[in-house]
């Protein structure tokens, strides 16, 4: 692939596609040689990871687990609106945040450290992602030196850097995990010269293949993927039979049986992209949802995600975008989408919350919560909607976004937009 061909698409966030499909088949024809030493990485952990996941699987949902506060969403650097971005994420209840720096613009190093310090004065900590493209790896140089400018600058002002971008994705600029290796193994040697902590690899999607040959050669401080599940659309819908809560002990155990000692689990970014928003969104046809289903699809994501106790941090991509983001800031009055509330609200209900257990309905998803000694329950159904009874008398109930809902005795009507519960003590 030629460095040249590299192109950004701004209204995206993300590059464009380089090579045809045709032309990427025969490119990883060549990496033959690596697939197999890919393979054998596998091969070699297949019995260990398979028994730990078969144990975390009959496990899930029936341990009390701390919610803690692992609520995060990443935000841009936007020139003239920093305001606008410092107070709705200042108005979401977060302290996490996450910044991606490519490495082509270490030029703008300077407007980074404004921006980064600006959103820790406002109470926020700061992971900084490390952006890579095609010419890091055809000249580590570049790469290295971009890595030396970074940690000199911000290694007082954020505890963690994340290694690399979705390089799983060709259009990323790398072909194979080797390649991802020759960026990791500078990176861990440069830090290790500023005192920095290092998250990866930052693999996209459900490919958990990767991680034993990564893992077996970089040693994270903590793990992390980049877990999108908009192909199928709900978190609930499985691929080749997976839902998002297999996704997620699989890859677990993948971490527990590949990395030295067992190392935190984060999800440093998901979204759903948004129908209607064209040349803004980040996919085409089927992964885009109405922006109603992209607040469902995301309340329900964290609790499945948290609920099982696997997953200490989770990012939304990102706080304002057109294509998916919690706010639509494309005119100069940003708006808030439905997401931006259901956000809002989820943060506020679960954290510091202890997860209980699922209740065992086949028609309806029922998480109970306790929280200062009381008791809540976050529900929602697949699809449809039906009438529910609770055996504990209900205080009140608010909806997704927060509000107060009616309701009659001890039912109520439940739907795929989930709804918060609240018990008398």
């Amino acid at each position: 692939m030629d460095s040249s061909n590299f192109k950004w698409n701004p209204y995206a966030d993300q590059p464009h596609n380089v090579a045809s499909k045709s032309e990427r088949f025969k490119a990883h024809f060549s990496y033959t040689g690596s697939y197999l030493r890919m393979l054998a990485a596998n091969l070699q952990k297949l019995i260990p990871i398979l028994i730990r996941y078969r144990a975390s699987r009959k496990a899930l949902y029936k341990k009390c687990v701390s919610i803690g506060d692992p609520f995060a969403v990443s935000v841009s650097l936007s020139k003239g609106k920093e305001d606008d971005t410092l107070k709705a994420l200042t108005e979401t209840g977060v302290s996490h945040t996450l910044v991606r720096i490519p490495s082509w613009e270490k030029n703008r190093l300077p407007e980074y450290e404004v921006f980064v310090d600006r959103l820790k004065n406002s109470g926020m900590d700061v992971v900084i992602a490390l952006i890579q493209n095609r010419q890091d790896v055809l000249d580590k140089r570049k790469w290295i030196d971009f890595l030396n400018r970074v940690f000199s600058r911000f290694s007082d002002r954020s505890l963690f850097f994340e290694v690399g971008h979705a390089w799983n994705r060709t259009k990323w600029g790398l072909w194979d995990y080797r390649e991802y290796l020759e960026l990791a193994g500078p990176a861990f040697s440069t830090a290790r010269s500023y005192g920095v902590n290092l998250l990866g690899p930052a693999v996209i999607d459900f490919e958990f293949h990767l991680y034993p040959p990564v893992l077996k050669a970089v040693h994270f401080d903590k793990i992390t993927s980049l877990l999108y599940v908009d192909r199928v659309g709900a978190p609930e819908k499985t691929q080749f039979g997976w839902d998002l809560s297999k996704k997620i002990a699989l890859l677990k155990a993948a971490v527990d049986k590949c990395s030295r000692k067992g190392k935190e689990l984060w999800i440093t970014e998901f979204n759903w992209p948004l129908k209607g928003t064209g040349k803004y969104s980040p996919a085409s046809g089927k992964p885009n949802v109405s922006e109603e289903q992209q607040a469902n699809f995301m309340v329900r994501y964290y609790i499945l995600a948290l609920a099982t106790g696997m997953v200490k941090r989770i990012y939304w991509w990102q706080l304002a975008a057109p294509g998916y983001g919690l706010i639509d800031n494309r005119e100069h009055q940003w708006r808030k989408r439905p997401s931006f509330s259901a956000f809002k609200t989820l943060a506020a209900q679960l954290k510091n919350s202890e997860f209980v257990r699922k209740e065992n309905d086949a028609d309806a998803e029922i998480f109970l919560f306790r929280k200062n000694k009381n008791m809540f329950a976050v529900c929602w159904t697949k699809t449809g909607c039906l009438s529910h009874s609770f055996a504990d008398p209900i205080l009140r109930v608010l909806d997704r976004d927060g509000k107060k809902v009616g309701f009659s005795g001890g039912s109520l009507v439940l739907t795929e937009k989930p709804v918060y519960v609240c018990f008398e003590s």
